[in-house]
């Protein structure tokens, strides 16, 4: 569980991946990458934490921009 978290976190910081992403990526859960990330490396690595988490507060902040874009990517798809 420690590397599966720290493996998620890594990849996280790398790439800006959404939660998401990162558990499609691994072929787990979003809610196992969410409790590995939040939970689980707080206690592991408190530095690695802090900045995975301004990274997920960064997602957080821009998901509403991310549904917009994936909305008009549908309907200009049906035309």
């Amino acid at each position: 569980m420690e590397r599966r978290a720290r493996s998620a976190a890594e990849y996280i910081l790398e790439t800006n991946a959404t939660v998401r992403a990162c558990a499609e990526h691994f072929g787990t859960s979003k809610s196992t990458v969410h409790k590995d990330v939040t939970e689980r490396l707080a206690e592991l690595d408190p530095g690695l934490y802090a900045a995975v988490r301004a990274v997920l507060d960064k997602n957080l902040r821009e998901r509403h921009l991310r549904g917009g874009e994936s909305t008009r990517r549908k309907f200009l798809e049906r035309r």
